[in-house]
C-alpha cells in the first residue's frame, strides 16, 4: 500500500509541475523569468510569480530586499513550515490583525485541490459555473454535461476513494504538492532547503483538526463548509 501511495503521489508531483506552470503563465503580467513545466530552475525564489506565492507570510515579497535576503538565506529571514505561505490565502493577501482571514481559500490551492481529486476539467471551470445554483438547477453539474452521452472510462479521484466530503488531510496533501510545484526543486525531497514538507502538512492538519478554542472550532466548521460548497 505504501508503495501504491508513493506512485500515486509521485503522479500527481510530475503533473502538477506543468498544469501549475501553465496556470501562472495565463497570468498578466507574465511570470518573470517564463515558467516552463519540464523545467524547475526559474521557480521558487528565483521567480517574482512563485517567490510571491511561497513567500512566508511574515515577509513583504514586494521589498526587493528582502527577495534579495531570502535568495542568500539570510538567517533574518528563513524559509521554514513554521510560516503560512501566500498562496494559502485568498487574494494572496494575509492580514496580521486577522490571521485567519482568508486562510486555505488560495486561488491555486482550490484549483490544485479539485485537479488532483475530481478532474483537471473542473480546475479549469469558473467558479460560478461550479457553485451558482441557478446553473445547478438549470443545466446540471457541469462535469455531467460534458460527459451526457459518452462513455466514461475512469472514475475520478474522489470518486476511487469514496470520499464523500473534504477533508482536512486532503486540503494539505493538496497544499503540499502545490508548493512544491511552486519550488525550484526538480524532484521530490521531504525537506527542500530549510522548508520541510512533512512539517507543512502535519501543521496544516493539526490547524484544522485540532482545535483550541471554541472560536477556532467554528472557523474550522465554517472554512470545511465553504470547501464543500
Amino acid at each position: 500500500m505504501r508503495q501504491c501511495a508513493d506512485g500515486a503521489r509521485g503522479d500527481d508531483t510530475t503533473r502538477l509541475k506543468v498544469v501549475v506552470a501553465s496556470w501562472l503563465m495565463q497570468q498578466t503580467p507574465h511570470p518573470t523569468p517564463i515558467i516552463h513545466g519540464q523545467n524547475k530552475l526559474g521557480c521558487g525564489f528565483n521567480n517574482d510569480a512563485t517567490g510571491w506565492l511561497i513567500c512566508p507570510v511574515d515577509y513583504d515579497w514586494n521589498d526587493p530586499v528582502v527577495q534579495q535576503n531570502i535568495r542568500d538565506y539570510h538567517p533574518d529571514y528563513r524559509v521554514t513550515a513554521h510560516s503560512w505561505p501566500s498562496f494559502l490565502y485568498k487574494d494572496e493577501t494575509y492580514d496580521p490583525l486577522k490571521p485567519t482571514d482568508g486562510l486555505f481559500k488560495g486561488q491555486f490551492l482550490l484549483k490544485t485541490f479539485k485537479y488532483i481529486f475530481t478532474s483537471p476539467t473542473s480546475a479549469e471551470m469558473d467558479e460560478q459555473e461550479q457553485l451558482s445554483p441557478e446553473v445547478l438547477s438549470m443545466q446540471g453539474r457541469p462535469k455531467q454535461r460534458r460527459t451526457d452521452g459518452e462513455h466514461r472510462t475512469h472514475s475520478n479521484v474522489a470518486g476511487l476513494l469514496n470520499m464523500k466530503s473534504v477533508q482536512p488531510r486532503s486540503i494539505a496533501y493538496a497544499a503540499v504538492q502545490l508548493r512544491f510545484a511552486l519550488s525550484s526543486t526538480g524532484s521530490w525531497h521531504i525537506v527542500d532547503d530549510e522548508f520541510n514538507h512533512q512539517e507543512f502538512y502535519d501543521n496544516i492538519v493539526d490547524f484544522l483538526e485540532l482545535a483550541v478554542t471554541s472560536d477556532a472550532a467554528k472557523e474550522v466548521e465554517d472554512l470545511l463548509l465553504w470547501w464543500n460548497q
